[in-house]
């Protein structure tokens, strides 16, 4: 396969990323009961295929036709046939579906008609040579064409049938009753062009070109592509690109790959064609256990042109055909999938997907896993998204074509006729019956396969490498492993196959991957980042597959013209002066532009000092220590801590593989290989910094002391280092931290200051006064003594075994609550049941059974006990007795300071808005207006705030009380981390005395945020979907919100930071709620304008309470009058 990086067009080629579901009118959907499927009926299903996910559907033929060959017997091609309808229904089912951005794509069978067609009936009457005989291929000689194959040969002897009335023999590559038009005959062809420009009038968006490999016939050939039929097809193509672009040709050329190929042309034929090839070879290569034989055939694959596609199928509505096989290998094939020989029909097998695979769901999956990830467009067949079985003693190849199992009432729910009166009978077979195998019911069952397939479904269009990448197999020694990469522009996705029975091992040689962090795809889960010079291992269940995206651990290349050289030898000669040059105007200012905690990534520096620095001998190395000063245009400097070690040789080479983030610029470019780096990351500066706290050390520097100052023993272990090795965390965006022994957590500030650190102020409080215990326990700190001045450089606690993040705990719990959702009967869901106000917020057993389960109760549960915790972490932070801790009165003057905040607050948001409004969505931007002429509303809501003096204290609160700042412990509780405060303000904003209740702020915005962003981000919502089912998102945060105010009102109740009075509590919680929305409305404006929907949805809320209820609605009222 090459490489394609060529331009695609969203519009005109569509079909590269398409899914595409293909279905038989008459077994769809009956609407008017009398057992025959219709296009009223598949229009009212159209929502269920926009749910499923698919984004095309493939009609099979639905004209006028005596249905011997199930309609590709074409009586006439301008009409619909009036078992399935009319024109009018026809077009009515069109304009829907393209209301839900579905293409159609219908037949347009090019090849051969009924002989009941006009066409052939006149044909048959008229003198031979005639025009209208010639409409078709007739003969005296019915030995002519001798050298083409019988397609059919279970039915047909000859490609040759006498006809009476003609007196002639007519020609057939198919049944008898579906004579072949003459392609010879001008008037055929443009007759044709008369067909397709009818329905592309009408507004089609594609046409399966059915047979086309067979259009024109010349003696001494197979009759098979033809120089004719490539020619005729250019014309085709260039008609329609002239005159409909953006309709898709999709050939059905069941060929070799190289003779297949050939139907896309130079790109000017057909713009799909199916890879029949492929298909039996991944039945093969699963029931051998063996790679080999979908490897071989795509080694056979050609190149195509880059706009070209291919279509990929498992199964479709005829047998699983065994024509592109060897003899030996459709011998085995036999063997394998139809021991039954009824289930043999010409050179195929007619079971459906779920019988071919026993009903193995690992092995269904697997299968649909290559379908979607192999380079082509997916095809679903309709009913093997339910597993759907067949019955083959229909005959024919009817059993693949049974009604369509929506439900377990009669009929499989596919129509209200008579069962006797049905086109065909529903599926009875125990294992596949309707009543157990249906839509209504995999539905409620998120575990189902029908839930699987919209997964994958919806999954693979998250990633354009699927449908428009190039695939590279990647060589594994186990050939029961199947892995290849899929590559578009910047995207890689990386699939792992087990076609085993048996689990498998699987050492996969990535080193072209070099640096890069496989992120399951499915989980979004990351695995350990792949090296340069060892194989990554997999270990793979028995019939299992991974997708994975290979994400780049660090945004620079480990190549050395990306990094700065300095000329330096030791440690000591980065104080040269050259050296302190270089490091302050340019390896600094790069470096700091790219560490997550580095909060000045949007102003613009002016300087780079480093006004402290001193070397600290290890005892294994040196290390070099340093405050750096960040000067900018406007604003405060801000102070960082780094520490910068020299590795050498392998280790070097090591760490810039493994850890490029940590290099800051490569040094003595020709001697050996060493680099400048970040020694929070080398071992001995990390066993330092551990061994110093165990022995309480003070180690002298140039201009001060260090100082490692324990409160609780901390135990040195150096022979657990091997087994234990110290670990880095880098994910947090404000520090850097490192885990010891599976017991000690030690935090290291990078931004700093020369005042108390409010984290570790607070957590030794907390700590050594034994006032709350739901912290990690405070162990020891770390500073640097600087004169009279204290830099706070780290703090050790005690690391808490956990089981993640509240974040991550309630986005998993948004997750199955969306699945309840979509498992339900949406009209008898109401987002809008509201029960419960601020001052009396509810329970979850106060609430309807019916929304206690949709809510879930393992959510519920975790917010109740956040509200219980924040309100024991207030009492406690209320209660330490100290001047820096002691509650302080509200006063007027106090409440008047806040509402001027809260109008510099304002007055940037609109600021902002105004700023970025072009680069809201659409949608957005109606909203956007709305709240642009209510500015003179949110103020006057703010001054509420010093409407009157309110009884109630301020008091030190957390700061940046967030889900992600919980820890899960395992043992139903949580503990509470961070009491940094937010990171953007400094140290002593961080330290003032506020309202508890903006925690609280923090604390309801950080569920609506995990609402809403589950609700953007899940996988089974469709773009299509977000807005009807954003009200969902807000009742589910609205009731979280509730459970965790219930349960913090009753934890903190007759405290003196919580207003007795209830219009009062009213006042303090709407506007700290206001005011947080508002500050979130600014950030999303300049940094995420798709997410700004978030905030602005609660202030809305809040606008419209106010406007309705002045008094006696509460901030939960608020919450629920949104969206």
């Amino acid at each position: 396969m090459t490489k394609n990086d060529s331009v695609i067009d969203d519009k005109l080629h569509w079909y590269k990323d398409a899914i595409i579901y293909e279905l038989h009118i008459k077994a769809f959907r009956d609407s008017n009961g009398d057992g025959i499927g219709d296009f009223q009926g598949l229009l009212e299903k159209l929502d269920y295929l926009q749910e499923l996910g698919v984004t095309a559907i493939w009609v099979l033929p639905f004209y006028p036709s005596p249905l011997k060959d199930d309609g590709y017997d074409i009586a006439d091609y301008y009409t619909i046939n009036p078992r399935y309808g009319n024109l009018d229904q026809f077009k009515a089912f069109l304009a829907e579906a393209h209301k839900r951005n579905l293409k159609v794509i219908t037949e347009l069978v090019v090849n051969h008609t009924s002989d009941q067609h006009p066409w052939f009936q006149r044909a048959r009457t008229a003198p031979k040579g005639s025009p209208e005989r010639e409409f078709y291929v007739w003969t005296d000689d019915p030995t002519q064409y001798k050298d083409v194959r019988i397609i059919f040969q279970d039915f047909e002897a000859s490609n040759w049938t006498w006809d009476s009335v003609a007196q002639q023999y007519y020609w057939h590559r198919f049944f008898h009753h579906q004579p072949d038009l003459n392609y010879d005959n001008p008037l055929v062809q443009e007759e044709i062009f008369k067909v397709m420009d009818y329905w592309c009038g009408m507004g089609v968006d594609g046409f399966r070109l059915d047979a086309v490999p067979y259009l024109f016939e010349r003696e001494g050939t197979n009759g098979e592509n033809l120089p004719e039929t490539h020619a005729f097809l250019k014309r085709l193509r260039k008609h329609i690109d002239t005159h409909y672009p953006g309709t898709v040709f999709l050939a059905e050329a069941n060929m070799w790959p190289e003779d297949s190929a050939s139907y896309f042309g130079d790109g000017d034929e057909c713009h799909m064609n199916y890879h029949f090839p492929v298909m039996p070879r991944m039945f093969m290569a699963l029931q051998q256990e063996d790679r080999y034989p979908i490897t071989d055939i795509f080694d056979q694959t050609p190149a195509i042109p880059p706009t070209c596609q291919w279509a990929m199928f498992l199964r479709n509505h005829d047998e699983l055909t065994l024509e592109m096989v060897t003899d030996e290998e459709r011998d085995f094939m036999y063997k394998v999938y139809a021991k039954d020989p009824k289930a043999r029909i010409n050179l195929g097998i007619r079971h459906r997907l779920a019988p071919l695979m026993d009903n193995n769901r690992r092995k269904i999956e697997l299968m649909n896993s290559l379908l979607f990830s192999l380079p082509g467009t997916p095809v679903i067949y309709y009913g093997d998204e339910i597993g759907m079985g067949d019955n083959f003693y229909l005959g024919d190849r009817d059993g693949v074509r049974t009604p369509m199992q929506w439900s377990p009432d009669r009929n499989a729910g596919f129509s209200s006729a008579n069962p006797h009166s049905l086109y065909l009978p529903v599926i009875l077979d125990p294992e596949y019956s309707y009543e157990s195998v249906n839509v209504e019911m995999q539905r409620r069952n998120t575990s189902s396969l029908f839930w699987f397939m919209k997964r994958i479904i919806n999954l693979r269009k998250s990633f354009k490498a699927f449908g428009r990448g190039d695939m590279q197999f990647i060589p594994v020694e186990n050939p029961k492993v199947l892995a290849f990469t899929r590559t578009y522009q910047d995207e890689t996705l990386l699939i792992i196959a087990n076609l085993s029975k048996h689990s498998q091992p699987a050492e996969i040689d990535l080193k072209a991957y070099k640096g890069y962090i496989p992120v399951e795809a499915f989980s979004k889960n990351q695995f350990p980042v792949i090296k340069e010079n060892t194989p990554y291992f997999f270990t793979l269940s028995p019939h299992s597959f991974q997708w994975f995206v290979l994400q780049k651990a660090y945004t620079e290349t480990d190549n050395k013209k990306t990094r700065p050289t300095l000329q330096a030898n030791h440690l000591e000669s980065l104080l040269e002066t050259a050296n302190q040059k270089a490091l302050t105007e340019n390896v600094l200012p790069a470096f700091l532009q790219k560490r997550p905690w580095y909060k000045g990534k949007n102003r613009t520096i002016y300087n780079v000092s480093i006004p402290q620095q001193t070397i600290i001998d290890t005892g294994r190395s040196k290390v070099l220590l340093q405050i750096l000063e960040i000067a900018y245009e406007s604003g405060l400097p801000q102070h960082y801590q780094l520490a910068l070690a020299i590795c050498e040789g392998p280790e070097a080479r090591k760490l810039a593989d493994e850890n490029p983030e940590a290099v800051l610029a490569y040094l003595r470019p020709d001697g050996e290989f060493s680099v400048l780096c970040d020694a929070f990351y080398t071992l001995p500066f990390q066993e330092f910094l551990i061994k110093g706290m165990a022995l309480a050390q003070q180690v002298e520097t140039k201009n001060g002391n260090l100082r490692f100052k324990p409160f609780s023993p901390v135990k040195f272990r150096p022979e657990e280092t091997t087994s234990v090795k110290p670990r880095i965390h880098t994910l947090d965006e404000n520090n850097t931290s490192l885990t010891y022994y599976n017991a000690y957590f030690l935090k290291m500030y990078r931004e700093v200051d020369r005042t108390i650190n409010p984290d570790v102020e607070t957590t030794s409080y907390l700590t050594t006064r034994d006032l709350f215990n739901h912290i990690p326990r405070y162990m020891g700190v770390i500073e640097w003594q600087l004169d009279k001045e204290v830099v706070t450089l780290g703090m050790v606690q005690e690391l808490i075994e956990n089981h993640g993040s509240g974040l991550s705990y309630m986005q998993e719990r948004i997750n199955n609550y969306i699945e309840r959702i979509l498992a339900r009967d949406r009209a008898a869901l109401d987002p809008y049941e509201r029960y419960g106000t601020l001052t009396s917020p509810v329970s979850l057993e106060e609430l309807p059974d019916s929304l206690q389960v949709l809510l879930g109760s393992h959510a519920s549960d975790l917010a109740r006990l956040l509200g219980e915790r924040a309100g024991q972490m207030h009492l406690a932070l209320a209660s330490i007795p100290t001047k820096d801790f002691q509650p302080e009165e509200f006063s007027l003057h106090y409440q008047r300071s806040l509402f001027s905040a809260m109008q510099s607050l304002v007055r940037e948001g609109f600021q902002s808005l105004q700023r970025n409004y072009n680069k809201l969505p659409d949608n957005i931007r109606r909203e956007a207006d709305d709240l642009y002429r209510s500015k003179d509303v949110i103020l006057n809501i703010l001054k509420s705030i010093y409407s009157k003096k309110l009884d109630v204290v301020k008091i030190r609160h957390h700061g940046n009380f967030h889900l992600d700042k919980i820890l899960l412990t395992g043992k139903r509780d949580v503990v509470i981390q961070d009491f940094g405060g937010d990171p953007i303000r400094t140290f002593s904003e961080r330290r003032i005395k506020r309202s508890p209740l903006r925690d609280v702020a923090d604390m309801i915005c950080s569920f609506y945020y995990v609402a809403y962003e589950g609700f953007f981000t899940n996988q089974h919502v469709t773009a299509e979907e977000q807005e009807s089912l954003l009200p969902f998102a807000r009742l589910w945060a609205f009731y979280m919100s509730s459970f965790f105010l219930k349960s913090y009102l009753e934890t903190v109740k007759n405290s003196a930071f919580i207003p007795k009075n209830e219009h009062d509590l009213l006042i303090l919680g709407q506007t700290l709620l206001l005011q947080k929305a508002l500050y979130h409305f600014n950030v999303e404006l300049n940094t995420r304008p798709d997410r700004v929907i978030i905030p602005l949805r609660i202030i809305e809320a809040i606008i419209k309470e106010r406007r309705e209820v002045k008094t006696s609605n509460s901030m939960m009222n608020t919450m629920q009058a949104g969206t």
